[in-house]
């Protein structure tokens, strides 16, 4: 059974049944611990009333609210399982995913009416949160469940393709959600009662992870807000105790007017993840006394994989630490074998806290892992003589010309430091004579003006070897994102392509 969980919103509402598990960002209402047992077991007498039974599937598509998280326990509580729904995407995009996942419930949030209506399946039934939700868990008897949560069974499918690919369903157990929230307890150094803010996308696992769940185990309280505002943020992070963001949030956050005059020096932990962060922006926020640690995992890890120690944020600054407690970690080269101190390779990774593997995919389930259970990772990431890790970027971003290999990080972290420039990104596009030339799309700073491209390229000669210095600059109004930040670079890859024929 693994390391499995104790129900916890049950146990929460034995130890601490009148502390503030939940607050509405924007209404300023509150849920105690003995409240959100109540309304989560409600919530699973509504689901049972709906049909839904062990292992049956329940699909969700809402902006972040208190909803969401009563929809979770409610699932755990009947054995069943959750499906966020990513309400970026239209139901073009959401129908293949219901075919794939089968749900017999679909409950859905006010703003996203429109597109719940449009998702059709046989047997498919719906619970509109902002309609009859609240009658229903009025009406409802508390369900009778079992106490234990099996650690592997399944509890959430969390569906990704990441920056390239078809969206495949992680499958996410309980023991993955135990060992996240140790070492986030750990990494962080979360204690009862403390407060975090929960805004990232909830069909993302740093929404539900990233530090919600570890924070209500813990017996602190998470404020929620539907999505990320950043004077909003930056006012409630004079309350909290622990902050995780995507590095563009930290952007906007250093960005907004207010930034410079917030006081940041309550919140005691800064965890960033879903991409490196710029060293400029570090830097940035360590002037305002916020260590923001880089870190790094996958939805497949749980996610939490590597996180920096405070004292290393400025002094190993690009490094996201040493695998977590729970985690084995490796750097192989292409045929397996580890590699040395300093020396570039892909990413292995082995624990109790990884995913078993991808839902109704067996056979891209064997292909990410090897025989003896080491998930592979496509990064690729050199660690020093101490044992800090630095990732270097996707294997399928990497590019070589001239015969050496290029990794778009170091190039993208250099052009962040030119004062006009707020984002790059990297692609390597075929060239005749050196094999791959890099092809830089550029993001420039909003308060200043776009610097030349040729200003540019000089920049790049001065801080980096000639052949990692792009062939070409773009300038670009905004980039295509992934739910956590990431550039989609695979949709840069043409006009790519297309701008070196012109």
């Amino acid at each position: 059974m693994g390391f499995g969980l104790i129900d916890i919103t049950a146990k929460r509402a034995g130890l601490t049944p009148h502390r503030t598990a939940f607050e509405d960002g924007l209404s300023g209402r509150r849920v105690t611990y003995a409240e959100l047992e109540d309304r989560s077991a409600r919530c699973a007498g509504v689901f049972a009333l709906l049909g839904v039974t062990r292992r049956d599937r329940v699909a969700i598509l809402c902006r972040n609210r208190i909803e969401f998280f009563e929809a979770i326990f409610a699932c755990a509580k009947l054995g069943a399982i959750l499906v966020p729904l990513n309400w970026r995407a239209p139901a073009a995009e959401l129908a293949p995913l219901l075919d794939d996942c089968t749900p017999r419930v679909l409950v859905f949030g006010a703003e996203d009416t429109e597109i719940a209506g449009a998702l059709k399946h046989p047997g498919l039934r719906t619970l509109a949160l902002d309609v009859d939700y609240q009658a229903r868990l009025d009406a409802a008897s508390p369900a009778q469940t079992d106490a234990r949560w099996s650690g592997e069974a399944i509890w959430t499918l969390l569906y990704t393709s990441g920056t390239t690919g078809q969206p495949k369903a992680v499958i996410q157990t309980y023991q993955m959600a135990a060992v996240n929230a140790f070492h986030a307890t750990q990494a962080f150094g979360l204690r009862a009662g403390d407060r975090t803010l929960n805004f990232l996308p909830l069909f993302h696992t740093a929404g539900i992870q990233l530090l919600t769940m570890p924070v209500l185990i813990a017996g602190g309280t998470v404020t929620v807000l539907p999505n990320f505002d950043a004077g909003r943020t930056l006012e409630i992070a004079a309350r909290l105790d622990a902050f995780f963001a995507v590095p563009a949030v930290y952007q906007q956050l250093a960005l907004h007017p207010r930034f410079e005059e917030t006081d940041l020096s309550r919140v005691r932990a800064w965890g960033c993840g879903g991409a490196p962060l710029p060293d400029v922006l570090v830097e940035r926020f360590a002037a305002k006394g916020a260590a923001v640690c880089n870190g790094y995992g996958m939805t497949e890890t749980g996610p939490t994989a590597f996180i920096a120690a405070p004292e290393d944020a400025l002094a190993h600054i690009g490094s996201v630490g040493k695998p977590q407690m729970l985690l084995e970690a490796r750097i192989v080269d292409l045929q397996g074998r580890e590699v040395g101190a300093g020396e570039t390779g892909e990413i292995w990774m082995r624990g109790p806290g990884l995913t078993p593997g991808y839902w109704n995919k067996p056979e891209e389930t064997a292909n990410a892992f090897t025989a003896d259970g080491w998930l592979r990772s496509g990064d690729l990431a050199r660690c020093d003589s101490e044992g800090r890790y630095q990732v270097v970027g996707r294997i399928k971003e990497m590019y070589i010309s001239g015969g050496e290999n290029v990794y778009p990080a170091e190039v993208e972290n250099v052009l962040a430091r030119h004062p006009g420039v707020l984002e790059a990104a990297i692609i390597g596009v075929p060239d005749a004579q050196w094999g791959e030339v890099g092809h830089a799309f550029v993001l420039v700073r909003p308060e200043t003006p776009a610097p030349e491209l040729s200003e540019l390229e000089r920049h790049c000669r001065a801080n980096l070897a000639a052949y990692k210095v792009p062939r070409a600059f773009v300038l670009v109004a905004e980039f295509p994102r992934t739910a956590s930040g990431k550039v989609r670079k695979h949709l840069l890859h043409d006009q790519a392509l297309l701008h070196c024929k012109q």
